[in-house]
C-alpha cells in the first residue's frame, strides 16, 4: 500500500507522538532492524501507524491541551510521544505507584501525566535545571488538580539524586522516568536503580537516538553514551529489560 506522507498527519498526532530524534525532526522515516518489505510497515506517519494512535490513544483532555501547546515551541519534538507517555502511565498503575522520579521535565507533559495516573497522596519528584520550559505546563498541572503531587527541582538532576539518597529515600521510588542530557545516562540509571524498590521500573528514553546507535560517532558522546549504556544493560543482572521501539526507543528496565 502507499505511505502517508509525514506532512498529511495531523499536527496535534504528528508532533507529539512521535520523538524520532534527528530522524523525526527532518521528516525522516524509519523503522530499524525490519526485513527490507516491511520498512514503512509502521513508520512514523504510514497509515499504519495512525491506525494505532486511532484505535489505542486516550488521552486527558488537559494532557492534550498541554501537547499542542508544547508542539509550538521551537524544541517541541522533545517531548515524549504520547503513546510512550500512556504506556508509563499504566504501568504506574499496574504496579499501584506512589512514589515517582522524572529527569528530565521539558514543558512537563509526562509529569502531568503521571500525576494524572498517581493516586491523590502520590508524589511525582520532576527534576530539570530549566524553569522556563515547565513554566509553560505548570498552569496546566494546576487546571488539572495535579499540582499539588508534582514536586519541581530545578537544578542539576544529579544533586536531586544524591539529595534524595542523602535523606533517606533509596528504595522508596516505585518508577523512574530517565529523558535528559545523554552523557549521564548512566550515572542517572545507577541512582534511580538505588532509589526504587524491588519490583519497581525504570523507563529510558532515546535508546535508538534516530537510528544513530547503529554506527555510534565516536565524536558523537551522547550517542556513545546511550550505546554504552544499552549494552551494559543487556548484561545487568540486577534488573530484567525490555527494550521497545515506540519513539525514539525506551527501555523497560524492572528492579529484581
Amino acid at each position: 500500500g502507499s505511505e502517508m506522507p509525514l506532512l498529511s498527519v495531523p499536527k496535534e498526532v504528528a508532533v507529539g507522538t512521535a520523538m524520532l530524534g534527528i530522524a523525526f525532526a527532518t521528516g525522516v522515516l524509519a523503522v530499524f532492524g525490519t526485513p527490507k518489505s516491511s520498512k514503512n510497515l509502521i513508520g512514523k506517519g504510514s497509515p499504519l501507524w495512525q491506525y494505532i494512535l486511532d484505535h489505542s490513544l486516550r488521552e486527558h483532555p488537559i494532557l492534550k491541551k498541554l501537547r499542542l501547546l508544547t508542539a509550538d515551541h521551537p524544541w517541541g519534538r522533545m517531548m515524549v510521544s504520547c503513546d510512550q507517555a500512556q504506556l508509563m502511565a499504566n504501568l504506574v498503575k499496574l504496579i499501584k505507584a506512589k512514589k515517582v522520579l522524572e529527569i528530565g521535565v521539558f514543558t512537563g507533559y509526562n509529569a502531568l501525566n503521571m500525576a494524572l495516573a498517581l493516586p491523590d497522596n502520590g508524589r511525582v519528584v520532576a527534576c530539570d535545571i530549566n524553569e522556563d520550559y515547565a513554566k509553560i505546563g505548570r498552569p496546566l498541572w494546576k487546571e488539572a488538580g495535579v499540582e499539588h503531587k508534582i514536586d519541581l527541582r530545578i537544578k542539576p538532576a544529579i544533586q536531586t539524586l544524591d539529595e534524595l539518597l542523602a535523606s533517606g529515600e533509596a528504595e522508596t521510588f516505585d518508577f523512574a522516568f530517565i529523558d535528559a542530557d545523554k552523557e549521564s545516562y548512566n550515572e542517572y540509571y545507577e541512582k534511580c536503580l538505588r532509589l526504587i524498590k524491588r519490583g519497581g521500573i525504570i523507563a529510558i528514553d532515546n535508546v535508538l537516538f534516530g537510528g544513530r546507535v547503529l554506527k555510534p560517532r565516536r565524536d558523537d558522546l551522547a550517542v556513545q553514551s546511550i550505546h554504552h549504556l544499552n549494552e551494559k544493560l543487556l548484561r545487568d543482572s540486577r534488573v530484567s529489560i525490555s527494550m521497545l521501539s515506540m519513539g525514539d526507543g525506551v527501555t523497560l528496565a524492572f528492579k529484581l
